[in-house]
This record gives structure tokens, C-alpha cells and sequence, in this order.
């Protein structure tokens, strides 16, 4: 895996750590091509971040800070490791965290910021159950920060795919082999 484009264009990435399913190159490549002109100096959310890919490629086109989620220790560990080897540390806040509990803290835990997002980036695993997925996509609606702002769910093209709450709409559906990209926006 390398990063597609912009100032770490062509950098590789770490080893995937077990048990990590990434987003192929091409499929980010197509993702943020739709995406335009709203990844530069956006506040990006990166849920279930596995190897930091999709927040990196972000970081590298131009957003102005990413945050990381992702619970397991490996992959966590590959996140800076990315980080690093892109030279993208200092825009970026990795947190081990469930993307759930996360999503369902941020909306309102007193110890957390309230923090929206203009991006936010979520590739949970494919197995993840349709009450999970749906209560995702309702927390990732949450967090947008306004009428630019998109958030982004990747599936398994022959998959569940989420209940759309009425606030948002699918503004783009992009397949990409077994992968399903739908990016969201406000209605």
C-alpha cells in the first residue's frame, strides 16, 4: 500500500497487521478524486482506522488535521508508524478507542470535546452486524460539521448497507471490486 497523492504521494505504508482488511489504493484513489475540493484544510475523523490509510491519503491532499480511532493494539501501533513514515504526525491525534462508544462520547460526554468534523471516514469490518452499521452511520451524521461537510462508509459491495438517516443522503455510490464506497452529505 502507498499513498496515492499529494505531498506524500507515493509513499509506502507498513506492513497491514493481521486481521486488517485495507482500502486498496485504487479505491481511495476513486474515493477522494469524488471528494474535490473539500479535503483541503478539513477536519477529518477516521473511524475503525485500521493502518490510518484513508485519514493519511486525507492529511496528504491538504486537510488540516486528522483523528485516528481504532481499538486494536497492532493497528494502533501501525497508525503512527504511517504517520511517520508520511511525515504526518503533527497533524494528526491517535486515540485506541471503540469507534462506537467513541462516536456515541463525542456526542455528548463531558469530558470530550463536542468536535464536528468535515469529513469523517469510516471503514468498519465487513462482518459488522446491520445494528452496528446503522448506529454508525447515525453517530458519523452527528458529527458533520455542516452542509459541506461528507461522511464516508465502506461495505462489501454484495453486503448490508446502512438505514439512511433522514438527514443525510447518498450523494455517491462507488464500487470498487468487493468494495462499496457511499458518501453521505446533509440534506
Amino acid at each position: 500500500m502507498r499513498i496515492v497523492a499529494g505531498e506524500a504521494r507515493g509513499r509506502r505504508l507498513a506492513p497491514v497487521p493481521s486481521g486488517t482488511r485495507p482500502v486498496s489504493d485504487r479505491a481511495r484513489e476513486g474515493l477522494f478524486s469524488s471528494l474535490g475540493g473539500l479535503v483541503g484544510g478539513a477536519r477529518v475523523l477516521d473511524l475503525f482506522a485500521g493502518t490510518g490509510a484513508l485519514g493519511i491519503e486525507a492529511l496528504s491532499r491538504g486537510a488540516a488535521a486528522a483523528t485516528f480511532v481504532e481499538r486494536a493494539p497492532e493497528a494502533i501501533d501501525a497508525i503512527h508508524d504511517n504517520l511517520q513514515r508520511t511525515g504526518m504526525s503533527e497533524r494528526a491525534t491517535v486515540l485506541r478507542r471503540d469507534a462506537l462508544r467513541f462516536l456515541d462520547r463525542a456526542s455528548r460526554g463531558p469530558d470530550e470535546p463536542d468536535e464536528r468534523y468535515d469529513l469523517v471516514l469510516a471503514d468498519p469490518p465487513y462482518d459488522e452486524s446491520p445494528e452496528t452499521v446503522d448506529a454508525l452511520v447515525r453517530g458519523m451524521s452527528g458529527l458533520l460539521s455542516g452542509s459541506r461537510a461528507a461522511a464516508v462508509l465502506t461495505r462489501p459491495a454484495r453486503g448490508y448497507t446502512a438505514v439512511v438517516p433522514v438527514n443525510l443522503q447518498v450523494a455517491r455510490r462507488l464500487r470498487y471490486g468487493d468494495s462499496l464506497i457511499l458518501v453521505y452529505r446533509e440534506v
